[in-house]
């Protein structure tokens, strides 16, 4: 797998990878329904066509030149300082093979100028925890809601400054 920026013509088979990892990690938690109304309303290419060219931030895959392994979504705030990973997601029989990690650290890497990244994840969603807890995430002893789920969500962050 290489990491590339994602195009417009990527769009259909993110759409499929986010739907098949949405369904295989919160069907569980929130149920099928719930979430084919999530992945319809959030995971459609209008929604995510725009990611395409929003400034100050950085949509990418994870691609074999076969399939889309994985896709990444960041957007820096604070002035560049700061950077908010909005999504990263691996499909299903691919995880814990390092395309995660390959999508963080070029994340990470796209935004040279930031002390700072964090993230929201479900509270009930142990193994991205345990990721990103691998990954040097602590969490930072907040709580959130989760818009459109009503769910907890936990914030972890990670200093980048060295």
């Amino acid at each position: 797998m290489f990491v590339r920026t994602a195009s417009e013509r990527d769009l259909g088979a993110i759409r499929t990878l986010l739907v098949e990892t949405w369904h295989a990690t919160y069907d569980p938690i929130y149920g099928e329904e719930r979430v084919t109304e999530i992945t319809d309303e959030w995971h459609s290419i209008e929604a995510l066509r725009p990611r395409l060219s929003r400034p100050n931030s950085e949509f990418l895959i994870a691609d074999d030149g076969k399939r889309i392994g994985g896709v990444a979504f960041a957007e820096a705030i604070d002035g560049g300082r700061s950077i908010v990973l909005r999504q990263l997601y691996v499909l299903p029989p691919l995880q814990g093979r390092g395309i995660g990690g390959m999508l963080l650290d070029e994340v990470i890497e796209s935004f040279p100028e930031a002390s700072a990244i964090r993230l929201e994840v479900e509270e009930r969603n142990a193994r991205a925890i345990a990721f990103y807890t691998a990954n040097g995430f602590v969490p930072s002893g907040e709580t959130g809601e989760h818009s459109g789920t009503g769910a907890p969500t936990l914030i972890y962050s990670r200093n980048l400054a060295g």
